[in-house]
């Protein structure tokens, strides 16, 4: 074997056999070889016959080979250590949440370490402990529900003097302050070994990093570097997470007041919007519908307009009966005792009152409800309304008064300063001078009132005139006949009233001097009416015939008509014959039978038979002037009740 030159690590230089054995110790180095291999250059030199200083050498050269085979491994330990710590550096910079940044830590501190369980204790300053946040690998609920008082056990030590401790065995370890509650936990997740680093933030620990094994293990230097390498990473990544939740929350709730304080904006707004509406409204003396318009243009949805009964009136949304509460007059009644809008699902109730009367009421029909700011200006509508009615009422009384004492002038003879009445005729918008037609209105209480309103507005609005008088409601309307007018009236006042009213018309006349005559008149026509049974119809004297020139008040007609006619209308109720329809055509014939005939399209002897009939059944001097006159009067009154009755 030739011998090396070259000196050796004591200053002695080798056998030959060694330099050659030491380039095979590279080689296995280089090959990653296992520590076993390393004895084979030593064997085959000992079965060679070797001398005890070249077995020396080779000892030698195997010892450094070892050491540079394990500096090399815990070389590439600490990269591959470095290597995870970036890693996890860089997993729990792309975490958001706490929880998630929580768990990331626990479950690569115990790949990193390889140990049977990782967890994290997080402490709490408001109890004064620390408690058990998060596991990883554990199995026993007591253990996951641990607290830790500080200073008790490994993790409370950790805590308190934020400094790592590690131990074998942690059972059988005097350092630690063992308490029962600590002690069965540990027991019942079967650790034994336990190392532990502090989470500090700043100079304050928040918290303690744990691998733990269920066998006895030391931990070395690198290993407890290592857990608090991942430890400072876990407490800024914590305390970014932390930062990062707060300002998500901050933002939130900034973001939630933006919506709030806009919200509000936008509710000042439309509130500003509507009352600058409103007062316009109330200069420009505008209407109830005008009010409306603006609420539903302030805050959408559908309004509906109720009188003082809870029923609903004409509004420009539509509204119909599915725009109101299930009870709306409740709802009014109970807005009105509160004083405030009543909500009832999607509908809020507004009352309108002028001081403890009440006037009517706003519905407005919103799906999305109403805020507070909202219901306000519904209740600001409803004000406006009553102010805006109670204006109205208050001109049209006053006006209505005028107008009153000036018919009441008209109506009373003698007729004094006819040009005085003109004059105040026209300053009211009336003109005396063109044809008027008088309608006399029979109307009972409680609806006189409403119908003495809905009167003066008719009045107003086509520049007559009307009032009360003697208990009956009058008015003088241009451009009329005397039919078309009560038909008008009759229709308008008993839809104020509530109820069916009598109007009897007359006219039309021209003038100051011809209005007490008509009145007299159609006061007779409604008379008439009356005693007709017609009672809620209306009339003029050219409808009603001369009748309504012979009957007064207090005639009971329908005793006449009985009193004279009975036997014939009994004999045609009962024969089913036409004696009546054949008395009718005689008179109208001028008492010939033939003509009678004629209009009948019978036979003139039939016509013949019948009269006779009729003679048995009225007596025989049925057909003399005077009896006739009666027959006959009381034949068109039949006529007239008849045709009131269908």
């Amino acid at each position: 074997m030739t011998r090396s030159t070259a000196p050796s690590a004591d200053g002695a230089r080798p056998a030959a056999g060694v330099s050659s054995a030491a380039v095979e110790y590279l080689r296995l180095v280089l090959d990653d070889a296992a520590a076993i291999e390393y004895e084979g250059p030593l064997v085959r030199a000992r079965a060679a016959g070797a001398d005890a200083a070249t077995l020396a050498g080779l000892e030698h050269v195997r010892l450094l080979a070892l050491q540079v085979r394990a500096a090399f491994a815990a070389r590439r330990r600490r990269e591959s250590e470095l290597s995870a710590l970036f890693d996890t550096a860089s997993d729990l910079a792309t975490l958001r949440g706490v929880d998630s940044v929580l768990t990331a830590i626990v479950r690569r501190a115990r790949q990193l370490l390889g140990t049977d369980v990782s967890h994290l204790t997080l402490n709490d300053d408001a109890s004064g402990d620390t408690w058990m946040r998060v596991t990883d690998g554990s199995v026993s609920a007591r253990f996951q529900a641990l607290r830790l008082p500080m200073g008790a056990g490994l993790g409370g030590l950790v805590a308190v003097t934020a400094s790592p401790y590690a131990t074998a065995n942690y059972a059988a370890d005097p350092r630690f302050r063992h308490t029962d509650e600590i002690d069965a936990g540990v027991r019942e997740e079967g650790l034994v070994a336990i190392l532990g680093v502090p989470l500090i933030r700043g100079s304050r620990v928040i918290g303690v990093l744990y691998a733990a094994d269920r066998t006895e293990r030391t931990f070395d230097r690198s290993e407890v570097a290592l857990l608090g390498s991942l430890a400072a990473h876990a407490a800024i990544a914590i305390d970014n997470a932390r930062l990062l939740e707060e300002t998500r929350t901050a933002l939130d709730e900034l973001s939630a007041a933006t919506r709030e304080l806009r919200a509000h904006t936008e509710s000042v707004e439309r509130a500003a919007g509507a009352h600058d509406r409103f007062i316009d409204l109330v200069l420009r003396g505008g209407g109830v519908e005008q009010v409306a318009a603006a609420v539903t243009d302030a805050l959408g949805g559908r309004i509906t307009v109720l009188d003082e009964e809870g029923r609903p009136a004409p509004s420009p949304s539509g509204g119909d009966d599915g725009d109101l509460p299930p009870d709306p007059a409740g709802a009014l009644a109970l807005a009105r005792a509160t004083g405030r809008a009543v909500r009832d699902g999607a509908w809020s109730t507004a009352a309108v009152t002028v001081g403890n009367e009440l006037l009517g009421g706003l519905v407005l029909r919103q799906e999305d409800g109403l805020s507070d700011s909202d219901q306000r200006i519904l209740e600001r509508a409803a004000l406006v309304t009553a102010l805006l009615l109670l204006m109205r009422r208050t001109a049209s009384e006053a006006e209505g008064r005028v107008r009153g004492e000036l018919l009441d002038e008209l109506l009373t003879a003698p007729l004094r300063d006819a040009e005085g009445l003109r004059e105040r005729a026209r300053r009211l918008g009336a003109d005396l001078d063109r044809t008027l037609a008088v309608v006399v209105v029979r109307v009972d209480d409680p609806g006189r009132s409403r119908a003495l309103a809905a009167a003066g507005h008719l009045a107003a609005t086509r520049a007559g005139l009307a009032g009360l008088r003697e208990g009956r409601v009058v008015l003088c309307l241009p451009g009329l006949g005397a039919g078309e007018a009560a038909a008008l009236v009759c229709r308008e006042l008993s839809a104020a009233a509530g109820r069916p009213v009598t109007a009897g018309g007359a006219g039309p006349v021209q003038g100051p001097a011809g209005v007490a005559g008509a009145e007299a008149e159609a006061r007779r026509c409604a008379s008439t009416l009356e005693a007709l049974g017609r009672a809620g119809q209306s009339a003029s004297a050219d409808e009603l015939g001369f009748v309504g020139l012979l009957l007064g008040e207090g005639r009971d007609v329908p005793g006449f008509v009985t009193a004279t006619l009975a036997p014939v209308l009994d004999y045609d109720a009962r024969r089913g014959t036409e004696l009546v329809a054949t008395l009718r055509a005689w008179f109208d014939g001028g008492g010939s039978p033939a003509r009678a005939a004629e209009a009948l399209s019978v036979h003139v002897n039939t016509v013949t038979q019948r009269l006779d009939r009729v003679g048995r059944l009225l007596g025989r001097g049925w057909s003399a002037p005077d009896r006739a006159l009666e027959v006959q009067l009381a034949l068109r009154l039949h006529r007239l009740t008849s045709a009131g009755g269908g």
